[in-house]
C-alpha cells in the first residue's frame, strides 16, 4: 500500500487534471457535467485524486469509479477500488467504503494493497464505536474483521495498528457489560448485575475492567448474604490487583464485616483463581 498511501496525500498539478477542472467550474466538477470518457485513465484518476487533495472524498470516490468503468482492465483500475474504499472512508460513508474494500479483496486477494483493503473493512466498522451505549453489534464486526488483518496479514504494516484497535474495542465491550452491571447495581438487582460482572471476570481478564468487576462482585454478594462468594473475589482482588482503589474498597468492605480476603468454598470465583493465580486448569 505505499505507492498508493503516496498518491494519496499528492496535490495534482497537471496539465490534464487542469484542463479536468475547467470542464466543471471553480471548486467542484459535478459527475454528470464531464464526459469521461473523452479523457485517458490516468487523467480521470488524476482528476480523482485532485478531487482529493481538495477535501472532496465523496466526489473523488464517484471519479475514481469512472476509472473502473471506463478502463476495467487497466492498471488504474485496481487501484481505483481500493481508492474508492479510501475515499468513502474519508467521507464517513462506511457502507460504501467496506464494499468497495471487499470488492478489492475478492477480485485481488494476492494484491500487495490486499492488507489495507482488509485493513480499511476493519476501519469501516471501528470508526463507528464512538459511545458505549451503541448496538455493539458494530464492536463485535470490528473484532471480527481486525482479527483477519492480525491473522491474514502478520507481517503487515497494518497488523500492529490491528491489535491495538482490536484490544480497545475488545475493552470497548467490557466497558458496556459493566455499565449495564452497574445499572443493576444501582437498583439493587443484584443477580442480574453479578452475571454481567461475572462476563467481564470470565471473558474479558484481559481488559482495564476487571478490578471494578472484581469489586462490584464483592459489593453484590455482600448484599446478598454469599460471603464465601465475597471473599474469594476479595481474594483474586487483592492477588492481581492489590496496588488499585478497587482492592481498598473491597479490604474496607469485607474486613469492616469481620472477613477476610480468601478463596473459601467451591464456586466459579474459585475456579477463576485456581486458574489465574495458581495456573491450574483441571
Amino acid at each position: 500500500m505505499n505507492t498508493t498511501k503516496r498518491r494519496i496525500g499528492l496535490v495534482v498539478g497537471t496539465v490534464s487534471v487542469l484542463a479536468l477542472s475547467a470542464c466543471g467550474g471553480a471548486d467542484r466538477v459535478e459527475l454528470g457535467k464531464v464526459n469521461y470518457e473523452d479523457f485517458t485513465a490516468q487523467q480521470i484518476y488524476e482528476r480523482a485524486e485532485f478531487d482529493l487533495a481538495r477535501n472532496n472524498p465523496e466526489l473523488a470516490a464517484e471519479v475514481f469509479a469512472e476509472v473502473e468503468r471506463l478502463y476495467p482492465y487497466s492498471d488504474l483500475a485496481k487501484r481505483s477500488v481500493i481508492m474508492q474504499a479510501f475515499s468513502h472512508h474519508e467521507a464517513k460513508n462506511y457502507e460504501d467504503s467496506r464494499a468497495s474494500a471487499q470488492r478489492f479483496i475478492d477480485f485481488y486477494p494476492t494484491d500487495e494493497d490486499a492488507a489495507y483493503a482488509q485493513y480499511l473493512l476493519a476501519l469501516s466498522y471501528y470508526d463507528q464505536i464512538d459511545e458505549v451505549g451503541r448496538d455493539q453489534k458494530l464492536t463485535f464486526e470490528a473484532l471480527q474483521a481486525l482479527r483477519e488483518v492480525i491473522e491474514r496479514y502478520p507481517e503487515s504494516q497494518y497488523s500492529r495498528s490491528a491489535k491495538l484497535k482490536f484490544e480497545l474495542a475488545f475493552d470497548h465491550l467490557a466497558s458496556k457489560e459493566m455499565e449495564v452491571g452497574r445499572f443493576y447495581l444501582r437498583r439493587d438487582h443484584y443477580t442480574s448485575a453479578i452475571n454481567r460482572f461475572r462476563v467481564v471476570v470470565e471473558d474479558f481478564q484481559t481488559t482495564t475492567h476487571t478490578a471494578e468487576a472484581l469489586h462490584r462482585l464483592v459489593e453484590g454478594y455482600l448484599s446478598l448474604g454469599l460471603t464465601n462468594e465475597a471473599r474469594t473475589a476479595g481474594a483474586i482482588l487483592g492477588h492481581n490487583f492489590r496496588g488499585t482503589e478497587w482492592y481498598e474498597d473491597s479490604y474496607r468492605l469485607l474486613t469492616g464485616r469481620g472477613l477476610t480476603l480468601e478463596v473459601v468454598g467451591d464456586n466459579w470465583l474459585s475456579q477463576v483463581y485456581r486458574q489465574t493465580v495458581q495456573g491450574r486448569w483441571l
